[in-house]
Protein backbone atom coordinates (compact mmCIF):
# COMPACT_ATOMS: atom_id res chain seq x y z
CA UNK A 1 0.00 0.00 0.00
CA UNK A 2 1.27 3.48 -1.05
CA UNK A 3 2.05 5.84 1.61
CA UNK A 4 0.39 9.28 1.66
CA UNK A 5 3.27 11.04 -0.09
CA UNK A 6 3.36 8.63 -3.03
CA UNK A 7 -0.41 8.71 -3.37
CA UNK A 8 -0.48 12.49 -3.46
CA UNK A 9 2.29 12.56 -6.13
CA UNK A 10 0.41 10.09 -8.35
CA UNK A 11 -2.82 12.06 -8.15
CA UNK A 12 -0.96 15.26 -9.15
CA UNK A 13 0.45 13.56 -12.28
CA UNK A 14 -2.98 12.40 -13.39
CA UNK A 15 -4.52 15.85 -12.94
CA UNK A 16 -1.67 17.54 -14.84
CA UNK A 17 -2.03 15.10 -17.73
CA UNK A 18 -5.78 15.76 -17.92
CA UNK A 19 -5.29 19.49 -18.02
CA UNK A 20 -2.72 19.15 -20.79
CA UNK A 21 -5.02 17.04 -22.94
CA UNK A 22 -7.90 19.46 -22.39
CA UNK A 23 -5.76 22.39 -23.53
CA UNK A 24 -4.75 20.60 -26.72
CA UNK A 25 -8.37 19.86 -27.64
CA UNK A 26 -9.73 23.38 -26.84
CA UNK A 27 -10.67 25.66 -29.86
CA UNK A 28 -8.03 28.20 -30.88
CA UNK A 29 -8.89 31.83 -29.97
CA UNK A 30 -7.71 34.87 -31.93
CA UNK A 31 -5.40 37.24 -30.19
CA UNK A 32 -6.40 40.96 -30.18
CA UNK A 33 -3.74 41.79 -32.80
CA UNK A 34 -5.00 39.03 -35.13
CA UNK A 35 -8.58 40.29 -34.82
CA UNK A 36 -7.52 43.84 -35.73
CA UNK A 37 -5.53 42.57 -38.72
CA UNK A 38 -8.51 40.62 -40.06
CA UNK A 39 -10.79 43.62 -39.61
CA UNK A 40 -8.36 45.90 -41.46
CA UNK A 41 -8.07 43.47 -44.33
CA UNK A 42 -11.85 43.33 -44.61
CA UNK A 43 -12.09 47.13 -44.76
CA UNK A 44 -9.30 47.32 -47.33
CA UNK A 45 -11.30 45.35 -49.88
CA UNK A 46 -11.97 47.70 -52.85
CA UNK A 47 -15.55 48.72 -53.31
CA UNK A 48 -17.14 49.01 -56.72
CA UNK A 49 -16.81 52.57 -57.86
CA UNK A 50 -20.06 54.40 -58.52
CA UNK A 51 -20.19 56.57 -61.65
CA UNK A 52 -20.10 60.28 -60.97
CA UNK A 53 -23.51 61.82 -61.74
CA UNK A 54 -21.86 64.54 -63.83
CA UNK A 55 -19.97 62.01 -65.96
CA UNK A 56 -21.44 61.06 -69.30
CA UNK A 57 -21.37 57.24 -69.25
CA UNK A 58 -21.16 56.88 -73.01
CA UNK A 59 -18.16 59.22 -73.20
CA UNK A 60 -19.98 62.06 -74.94
CA UNK A 61 -18.81 65.61 -74.29
CA UNK A 62 -20.88 68.67 -73.63
CA UNK A 63 -21.74 70.62 -76.75
CA UNK A 64 -19.28 73.47 -77.23
CA UNK A 65 -21.58 75.72 -79.23
CA UNK A 66 -21.10 77.45 -82.56
CA UNK A 67 -18.19 79.90 -82.81
CA UNK A 68 -19.15 83.51 -83.51
CA UNK A 69 -18.26 84.61 -87.03
CA UNK A 70 -17.63 88.25 -87.85
CA UNK A 71 -18.19 89.13 -91.50
CA UNK A 72 -15.96 92.19 -91.38
CA UNK A 73 -15.75 92.43 -95.17
CA UNK A 74 -19.48 93.20 -95.33
CA UNK A 75 -19.26 96.09 -92.87
CA UNK A 76 -18.32 98.53 -95.61
CA UNK A 77 -15.20 100.37 -96.70
CA UNK A 78 -16.78 103.62 -97.82
CA UNK A 79 -15.14 106.86 -96.85
CA UNK A 80 -16.16 108.02 -93.37
CA UNK A 81 -16.16 111.37 -91.63
CA UNK A 82 -12.96 111.56 -89.57
CA UNK A 83 -13.24 112.44 -85.88
CA UNK A 84 -10.67 113.35 -83.26
CA UNK A 85 -10.25 111.35 -80.07
CA UNK A 86 -11.13 114.57 -78.26
CA UNK A 87 -14.55 114.94 -79.94
CA UNK A 88 -16.49 112.83 -77.48
CA UNK A 89 -19.96 114.06 -78.52
CA UNK A 90 -19.43 112.98 -82.11
CA UNK A 91 -17.98 109.69 -80.98
CA UNK A 92 -21.03 109.02 -78.82
CA UNK A 93 -23.33 109.60 -81.75
CA UNK A 94 -21.62 106.78 -83.64
CA UNK A 95 -22.39 104.38 -80.82
CA UNK A 96 -26.01 105.51 -80.57
CA UNK A 97 -28.18 106.71 -77.70
CA UNK A 98 -26.64 106.89 -74.24
CA UNK A 99 -28.74 104.87 -71.80
CA UNK A 100 -26.82 105.61 -68.60
CA UNK A 101 -23.94 107.89 -67.62
CA UNK A 102 -21.60 107.14 -64.74
CA UNK A 103 -19.50 110.15 -63.79
CA UNK A 104 -17.74 108.27 -61.00
CA UNK A 105 -16.14 105.60 -63.15
CA UNK A 106 -12.48 104.77 -63.78
CA UNK A 107 -10.48 104.49 -66.96
CA UNK A 108 -8.02 101.82 -68.06
CA UNK A 109 -5.37 103.08 -65.62
CA UNK A 110 -7.84 103.66 -62.73
CA UNK A 111 -8.01 107.41 -63.28
CA UNK A 112 -11.32 109.27 -62.80
CA UNK A 113 -13.48 108.91 -65.89
CA UNK A 114 -17.01 109.12 -67.27
CA UNK A 115 -18.58 105.94 -68.57
CA UNK A 116 -21.33 106.12 -71.16
CA UNK A 117 -23.37 102.95 -71.50
CA UNK A 118 -25.39 102.36 -74.66
CA UNK A 119 -27.27 99.24 -73.52
CA UNK A 120 -29.52 98.32 -70.62
CA UNK A 121 -27.75 96.77 -67.64
CA UNK A 122 -29.15 93.29 -68.34
CA UNK A 123 -28.01 93.29 -71.99
CA UNK A 124 -24.56 92.65 -73.52
CA UNK A 125 -22.80 95.92 -72.85
CA UNK A 126 -21.48 98.59 -75.20
CA UNK A 127 -19.52 101.28 -73.37
CA UNK A 128 -17.47 104.36 -74.02
CA UNK A 129 -15.14 105.44 -71.20
CA UNK A 130 -13.67 108.93 -71.38
CA UNK A 131 -11.00 110.40 -69.13
CA UNK A 132 -8.42 113.14 -69.37
CA UNK A 133 -5.82 110.75 -70.77
CA UNK A 134 -7.68 107.85 -72.39
CA UNK A 135 -10.64 107.04 -74.58
CA UNK A 136 -11.79 103.44 -74.27
CA UNK A 137 -14.20 101.51 -76.47
CA UNK A 138 -15.58 98.44 -74.74
CA UNK A 139 -18.16 95.85 -75.72
CA UNK A 140 -19.31 92.34 -74.88
CA UNK A 141 -17.37 89.63 -76.69
CA UNK A 142 -19.74 86.73 -77.24
CA UNK A 143 -18.84 83.15 -76.37
CA UNK A 144 -19.74 80.19 -78.62
CA UNK A 145 -22.16 78.90 -75.98
CA UNK A 146 -24.09 82.19 -75.78
CA UNK A 147 -27.61 82.50 -77.13
CA UNK A 148 -28.21 83.60 -80.72
CA UNK A 149 -29.51 86.95 -79.47
CA UNK A 150 -26.37 87.58 -77.42
CA UNK A 151 -24.20 86.69 -80.39
CA UNK A 152 -26.09 89.03 -82.71
CA UNK A 153 -25.81 91.91 -80.23
CA UNK A 154 -22.12 91.25 -79.80
CA UNK A 155 -21.61 91.35 -83.57
CA UNK A 156 -23.61 94.58 -83.79
CA UNK A 157 -21.38 96.14 -81.11
CA UNK A 158 -18.27 95.03 -82.98
CA UNK A 159 -19.61 96.59 -86.19
CA UNK A 160 -20.19 99.94 -84.48
CA UNK A 161 -16.70 99.81 -83.00
CA UNK A 162 -15.33 98.99 -86.44
CA UNK A 163 -17.02 102.04 -87.92
CA UNK A 164 -15.83 104.29 -85.11
CA UNK A 165 -12.28 102.97 -85.38
CA UNK A 166 -12.30 103.85 -89.08
CA UNK A 167 -13.43 107.38 -88.22
CA UNK A 168 -10.57 107.66 -85.73
CA UNK A 169 -7.84 105.86 -87.73
CA UNK A 170 -9.13 105.60 -91.30
CA UNK A 171 -8.94 102.14 -92.88
CA UNK A 172 -6.19 101.19 -90.45
CA UNK A 173 -8.77 101.42 -87.68
CA UNK A 174 -10.95 98.84 -89.38
CA UNK A 175 -7.98 96.49 -89.62
CA UNK A 176 -7.29 96.98 -85.90
CA UNK A 177 -10.79 95.82 -84.97
CA UNK A 178 -10.59 92.93 -87.42
CA UNK A 179 -7.30 91.79 -85.89
CA UNK A 180 -8.71 92.05 -82.37
CA UNK A 181 -11.70 89.89 -83.28
CA UNK A 182 -9.28 87.23 -84.57
CA UNK A 183 -7.52 87.12 -81.21
CA UNK A 184 -4.59 89.46 -81.78
CA UNK A 185 -3.45 91.71 -78.93
CA UNK A 186 -2.19 95.19 -79.80
CA UNK A 187 -0.03 97.14 -77.35
CA UNK A 188 1.71 100.51 -77.48
CA UNK A 189 1.43 101.05 -81.22
CA UNK A 190 0.64 104.19 -83.20
CA UNK A 191 -1.76 103.28 -86.00
CA UNK A 192 -3.65 105.68 -88.24
CA UNK A 193 -2.57 108.68 -86.19
CA UNK A 194 -3.75 107.23 -82.86
CA UNK A 195 -1.63 105.76 -80.10
CA UNK A 196 -3.16 102.44 -79.08
CA UNK A 197 -2.42 101.65 -75.46
CA UNK A 198 -4.17 98.29 -75.66
CA UNK A 199 -6.52 96.46 -77.98
CA UNK A 200 -7.79 92.93 -77.33
CA UNK A 201 -10.82 90.64 -77.30
CA UNK A 202 -10.83 87.88 -74.70
CA UNK A 203 -12.76 86.61 -71.69
CA UNK A 204 -16.14 87.99 -72.85
CA UNK A 205 -14.71 91.48 -73.32
CA UNK A 206 -13.32 93.60 -76.14
CA UNK A 207 -11.50 96.81 -75.35
CA UNK A 208 -9.67 99.37 -77.43
CA UNK A 209 -7.82 101.96 -75.35
CA UNK A 210 -6.52 105.06 -77.10
CA UNK A 211 -4.00 107.40 -75.47
CA UNK A 212 -5.17 110.91 -76.16
CA UNK A 213 -1.74 112.41 -75.71
CA UNK A 214 -0.42 110.26 -78.53
CA UNK A 215 -2.84 111.50 -81.19
CA UNK A 216 -1.10 112.81 -84.27
CA UNK A 217 -2.57 115.59 -86.43
CA UNK A 218 -4.21 114.42 -89.62
CA UNK A 219 -2.10 114.79 -92.74
CA UNK A 220 -3.38 116.88 -95.59
CA UNK A 221 -4.27 114.76 -98.58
Amino acid sequence: MWNNSLQTFAVSIVIAAGVSLSACNAPTQETPSEAVSDSTAEQAKPEQANPTPETDLDGATVEQGTPVKYDVSSWGDKQVQPVSVQEVDQIKSTFGKVVTTDENSLDYASNPAVKYRFMDTDAPYLDLIDSEKYLELGWYFANPTDSDKEKELSKAHAKKSYQLARQLMNDDGGKVISDMLRGQIIKNKTIGGQKIELGKCEFYSCMLVLNKSGEQPAKDS
